[in-house]
Parts: C-alpha cells; sequence; structure tokens
C-alpha cells in the first residue's frame, strides 16, 4: 500500500491492467485534471466521493464505473440535459437510461446532488439495504428520475431505441412545440457484448433515431480483466456500420465531453460518444478488474480522497459543491415553465388526448367498440384461428386508441398484427403507428419496454410464440417494472404443425405463467380474443401475453354477453345437463375439444359442465365465493390444454380438488413435423381421450 499510495499523493497513479505485461501502464495526471477544470472537478468528485462511500456502507456494489463516468455525467446534466429535478415527470423531459445499470451509484448520486426529492441523503447511506429505494440496480419505481430498471447488460441500450422511437411519434401526432427531447445512454462494455445490443444499434441506425445519444464508458475492463481476454471488436467501427455518427473522446476531459455532445445534438442520426476512461479513477484498484466491483478498502478509499483534494467526512458533501449541484437541478424549471406556457397555446382536444395517453388511461369509447365487436363474431360465429380474430378486434381497437404502436419481429403476415390505418413507422413517416422490427425479438421486446416507459405509447409486438425464448429476458422487465407492454404469441402449440418441434411451444405457456406480474391470455374465440385486447390495453401495471393459435377455431360463445367474461379469468361456458359429474376445464383451441367431449358425456348421461379458463392469473385473483362456484368440490375434473401440465394442478388437486378424480390431457413432449390434426390425433388431444380419462375415474 505504501508505495501506491505515496504515488496517488504525489497525484500520479500508475497501475498495471490484471493480465497484463507490468510494463503496460497507465498513467494519469490527477494534479492537471483538477487544476484545469477545478469547478468541474468539485462536482465531479462529489459523485466518486458519494460512491465510494454508499459502497462502502452497504459492504457491496460496484465503485468503478461511478468513478470513471463521473466526468460524462457532470457535463451532462450540467450543461445538456433537459430536467427538472421538482418536476421528475415532466413529460417532455431529455430522458437519461444508465444501461451499464450496476454502477447504479452515478444515478443515486446524480438525483441526490440535484435535489431529487425522494433521494435523500438516507437513501443514499441506505444502498442495497431493505426498504431503500436505493437498490443495487436502478430500479423503476422506485424513484424519481429512474427512467427503466436496469442490471441485466444490454436492456438500457435496447430500451433506449423504444424511448427514441417513441420520442419522434409523439413529435409527429402532437408537434414540435409539446414533444422535443433527447434520449441520452451510458453504455459500458458488458452491454455492448450482450447480443440485444447488435439488435439495438441496427435498428436505431436503420431509423436514423438522431436524438438518440449513447455515451460508451470505454474503460477496457470485464470482471474477469480485460475486455480482450473475451472481444478484440472495433466498437466505432460496429456502430459506423450500423449507420451511427461515431465521436471519440476523453472521457476525462470536461471539454471535449462537452463539445462531442453539442455535436451530437446536430446529427440527423445516432450518435455513439466513445469515451476513453479509467475505471476507478484515482483510486489503487484503478484500471483493473478489482476497479470494477467494491472498493471498500478505507485506507485505499483514504488515499483516493486525498488524491482528489475530498477532505470531508463519509457522505458529506461541501456546502458550495451541493449548493452548484442543486442549481443544476432546478436549471430546468424554466424550460418547463416554456413548455407548459406552449401547451396551453395547442388545441383542447389535443391537450386532453395527450394528457390522456401520458396517464395511461384508455378512451372511454373503447368499451363500447369492444361489446359491438362481440355481438358482431357471436351473431355471425365465424370460424376463426385466434391471430386472424386479434387482427380483427385490432381493425376496430386501432382507430379508437392513437396510442398503440404494432410491430412483428418479421412475421406480419403470420401475427396477424398489422392494420390498414396504423401506417409504417419509417424515416419518412415518423407518425407511422407499425414498426417492422426484423428479426429481432429481443430488441423489439425491450424497445416495446422502452415506448411504453417513456410513456404515451402503448406497443404490442408479435412473434411466435415458442420464441418467447428470445423475447423472455424482456418480458421478464416489463413484469418487474409493472408496465402494460403486450406481447402477441401466435402459433401457440402443436397446432402450428409442419413445422416441427423448433417452432412448437410446449413449455411456453408455462414459463410465462410462472412470472410474477404477467397476464397470459389464451382465447378461445374471437370473442375471448377481444375481451383479453380489452384487458390488456386497459392495464396500468400488468404485461400480456396474447397465446394465440394459427389453426382456425369455432366461436364457442354465441351467447352475447355484455360482460367482460375473460375478466375473470375462467367461467362457466357450458353447464351440465342433469346430476354435474365432471367439469372439464380447458383453455383456447381445447374449448373447442372440451365441448366435443362434453357432447359425448352428456349423451352417455353423464353430467358434464365446461369452463373455459382463458387467463389462470385472473382466475386466481377472484374471490374464493366466485372461485367455487366455477370450480365447485366433487365432480371429477379434467385439464386440456395442448402444452405441460405445470401449472394445472392447482385448479386439478387445489380448489377442492381430488388427485384420484383428476387428470389432465396435454404434452408431455416436444411434438412432431405433421399437419395439425395429425398431430392433436398422434399426442392424444382429443375428444375421444377425454372421455375415455373421464369414465377411468368415475
Amino acid at each position: 500500500m505504501g508505495g501506491i499510495s505515496a504515488l496517488i499523493f504525489g497525484c500520479w497513479l500508475i497501475c498495471s491492467f490484471d493480465s497484463y505485461d507490468p510494463k503496460d501502464t497507465i498513467t494519469v495526471d490527477l494534479t492537471a485534471l483538477r487544476t484545469a477544470h477545478p469547478d468541474h472537478w468539485s462536482k465531479a468528485t462529489a459523485i466518486r466521493a458519494l460512491t465510494l462511500d454508499a459502497v462502502a456502507a452497504a459492504n457491496s456494489g460496484h465503485s468503478g464505473m461511478p468513478m470513471g463516468m463521473a466526468d460524462v455525467a457532470t457535463v451532462l446534466f450540467e450543461k445538456h440535459l433537459k430536467f427538472d429535478a421538482s418536476a421528475p415527470n415532466w413529460p417532455d423531459r431529455d430522458r437519461f437510461i444508465l444501461s451499464a445499470g450496476h454502477g447504479s451509484m452515478l444515478l443515486y448520486s446524480l438525483l441526490h446532488l440535484t435535489g431529487y426529492e425522494d433521494m435523500t441523503l438516507e437513501q443514499i447511506k441506505n444502498f442495497r439495504q431493505w426498504g431503500a429505494i436505493t437498490a443495487g440496480h436502478p430500479e423503476y419505481g422506485h424513484a424519481g428520475g429512474i427512467e427503466t430498471t436496469t442490471g441485466p447488460l444490454g436492456q438500457g441500450i435496447a430500451n433506449s431505441v423504444g424511448f427514441a422511437m417513441a420520442e419522434e411519434i409523439l413529435r409527429a401526432q402532437y408537434g414540435k412545440k409539446i414533444v422535443d427531447h433527447y434520449t441520452y445512454v451510458i453504455a459500458g462494455d458488458g452491454c455492448l457484448m450482450e447480443g440485444v445490443s447488435q439488435e439495438a444499434i441496427t435498428l436505431a441506425g436503420r431509423h436514423r433515431l438522431g436524438k438518440l445519444i449513447v455515451f460508451w464508458d470505454n474503460n477496457n475492463i470485464t470482471i474477469d480483466g480485460p475486455v480482450t481476454l473475451s472481444d478484440t471488436t472495433d466498437q466505432p467501427q460496429r456502430f459506423k456500420s450500423a449507420g451511427w455518427a461515431v465521436i471519440e473522446i476523453d472521457g476525462h476531459d470536461p471539454e471535449a465531453i462537452d463539445a462531442a455532445i453539442e455535436k451530437a445534438k446536430k446529427q440527423n442520426k445516432p450518435t455513439m460518444i466513445a469515451c476513453k476512461t479509467h475505471i476507478a479513477l484515482g483510486h489503487a484498484a484503478q484500471d483493473t478488474s478489482k476497479g470494477h466491483g467494491a472498493l471498500t478498502d478505507a485506507d485505499q478509499m483514504s488515499a483516493a480522497k486525498a488524491a482528489y483534494g475530498w477532505t470531508t467526512g463519509p457522505f458529506d458533501v461541501p456546502n458550495d459543491v451541493k449548493s452548484a449541484w442543486e442549481a443544476i437541478g432546478a436549471r430546468g424549471s424554466a424550460a418547463r415553465a416554456e413548455w407548459e406556457a406552449r401547451f396551453e397555446t395547442v388545441s383542447t382536444a389535443k391537450q386532453r388526448n395527450f394528457n390522456r395517453v401520458m396517464a395511461g388511461e384508455v378512451p372511454k369509447r373503447l368499451s363500447a367498440t369492444v361489446k359491438a365487436f362481440k355481438k358482431q363474431m357471436s351473431e355471425s360465429a365465424p370460424k376463426l384461428a385466434t391471430r386472424a380474430a386479434s387482427e380483427k378486434a385490432l381493425e376496430v381497437l386501432n382507430p379508437v386508441l392513437s396510442e398503440t404502436v404494432g410491430g412483428s419481429a418479421d412475421l406480419t403476415g403470420s401475427n396477424n398484427t398489422k392494420t390498414a390505418d396504423l401506417g409504417v413507422f419509417d424515416v419518412d413517416n415518423r407518425g407511422g403507428r407499425y414498426v417492422y422490427w426484423g428479426v429481432r425479438e429481443h430488441g423489439m421486446s425491450a424497445a416495446m419496454n422502452g415506448m411504453v416507459l417513456h410513456g404515451g405509447i402503448r406497443a404490442y409486438g408479435g412473434t411466435f410464440m415458442c420464441f418467447t425464448d428470445y423475447a423472455r429476458p424482456a418480458m421478464r422487465l416489463a413484469a418487474l417494472m409493472k408496465i402494460p407492454t403486450v406481447f402477441v404469441m401466435t402459433h401457440d402449440s402443436i397446432g402450428l404443425g409442419e413445422d416441427g418441434p423448433t417452432h412448437q411451444p410446449v413449455e411456453h405457456l408455462a414459463i410465462s405463467r410462472a412470472t410474477p406480474n404477467m397476464h397470459v391470455f389464451r382465447p378461445a374465440d374471437a370473442i375471448e380474443t377481444a375481451e383479453a385486447w380489452e384487458l390488456a390495453l386497459s392495464s396500468t401495471q400488468t404485461p400480456a401475453v396474447l397465446s394465440l393459435t394459427r389453426q382456425g377455431l369455432p366461436t364457442v360463445r354465441t351467447d352475447h354477453k355484455l360482460k367482460n367474461l375473460t375478466a375473470q379469468g375462467a367461467y362457466v361456458l357450458a353447464e351440465a345437463e342433469g346430476k354435474r359429474q365432471v367439469i372439464l376445464i380447458a383453455s383456447g383451441s381445447e374449448v373447442s375439444v372440451a365441448l366435443d367431449a362434453r357432447a359425448t358425456l352428456q349423451d352417455a348421461g353423464i353430467g358434464c359442465r365446461v369452463v373455459s379458463m382463458p387467463c389462470m392469473e385472473l382466475f386466481a385473483q377472484q374471490d374464493e365465493a366466485y372461485r367455487r362456484r366455477v370450480l365447485p368440490a366433487g365432480p371429477v375434473r379434467i385439464g386440456i390444454e395442448a402444452a405441460v401440465r405445470q401449472g394445472w394442478d392447482q385448479w386439478l388437486l387445489g380448489e377442492r380438488g381430488k388427485s384420484n378424480k383428476a387428470d389432465f390431457v396435454g404434452m408431455d413432449d416436444f411434438g412432431a413435423s405433421a399437419p395439425a390434426n395429425v398431430l392433436f390425433e398422434q399426442y392424444g388431444i382429443t375428444a375421444a381421450n377425454v372421455v375415455e380419462k373421464v369414465k377411468a375415474l368415475l
């Protein structure tokens, strides 16, 4: 310690990278940095000092990134970011996304220093502790100024594409007077290694999202050691090839940072600012993999602070520095007042609609529109795949909801997510509300989350149900963040047919249902499909998965009901005639199988009730009295679904059921390549097999 300490106090730090030859050293003249820009230095040092103190108090966390990117963040917040700390949700604020979410103390320090009311010093002191809003990684909803949940690397930069697209769409709808802001991102080496980053940056480049600016924290360090252990990608060239402007700078030079941001804001395409930085700047662990994590050694912390010229105690920011930061936090109040004045000049109708969509409220006529559609479907009783029924529902819903933005991961004709009124979002049509996402299931889902988080947009996007495997990280985060993104998953069973088991989802319903705060809808016909859409588009805190068929299904609800029965999760579709001996519970395409089985059983004098269960999660939320009416004790129970059994025992064995009076008709294999009708027969998902299982239990 003595040798390094002496060097630090001499204001020269010499560190060798882990696994590097000792002669390969990095030198940083802290005195020169401090002397050249003393005001900037004091503000940036406040971030570094708070980071060291908070991580030390928690005895866990990531110190190095906030210390290395403090200069970039300081210039951004002081000179460019349009925000008002007293109004965290001001609609026309710039969005700041910390994609490298492990460096959360960078964000928490900024929010505290600039005066966000809920980010108190006590919250900083309780970093990573129970009940604190300062979680290990930024969590959306915990505090004002946290625009999205980050931590899984690459999610933030992928979210940011959706933020930038939402800004473009809303600006086209409401005008530059109302919507005109930037999205800024800090991403690290790890973010850019994640595959989703490639999906994100190529999409942003294709759509020339000029108001998206990404700062790459180019410190060449990962947890295991230097980046070169695992990657040699030329990142600037990678971004250039994807259609981005690229600016390379010293990430510790405030003048260079300022000039780069100014230049980036003038581009007509997204910009990546490559910031050469030193992880854990000024610490003994600088430029090493140890600098990535928790720097808690008291002597090393003291030495680093001395090198910074920081003389106060733990969590003690000098009054003049805190005041300077608070002035930055208040700077945007004038811009906000100007925006509010401009907002008053637009039409009352436009004001009302803007306020509605930003609040996430649906128009009053949505319910009436759904009811009229349901009546039409129950009367005409079409045989439709639920993916086609979904398209028909969207044809009447999209004109009512100006905030819907649809799309598909290169399966538009299969997912049936495009309606004629939407128009296509593109460089020359920012008002278009349909996005061709390309083969980017993960990127699409993360970007849709970004759109919803931005506000003013209800995003839905489609792929095959099997490819929830690729979309799931973003789907999970939607549930975690409590945002109502809609995932349209078609071709939802072996009914897909000839494409075979690689494309046939058998476990994916169970995976989605296992996710907390996720509504999984598997409608049986066009009427349940419309009801599912109404619920998904009205939700404020819960994302939805719409599991839809490829194959045609008969209309099972021909008796028109004004009430949204899907909202109850399950309901009695067909009652037993005579003594009730059997309850068949089914979802989606297997509801018609249950009805066919019921007809056979009734002919045999066996009273059979059919329960349609389009959403298990909503049924579980109903009061016990209702659940008891739908699933009373006594009768034999058979669950029917062309998927694995996992999740079904809650209804077959629980809820007054018994193991010796219950069975399941479904899948225990991955499927095969053959026509759908052959597959259902071969795997026993038939009315005849249901009847056989019933009789075996009676």
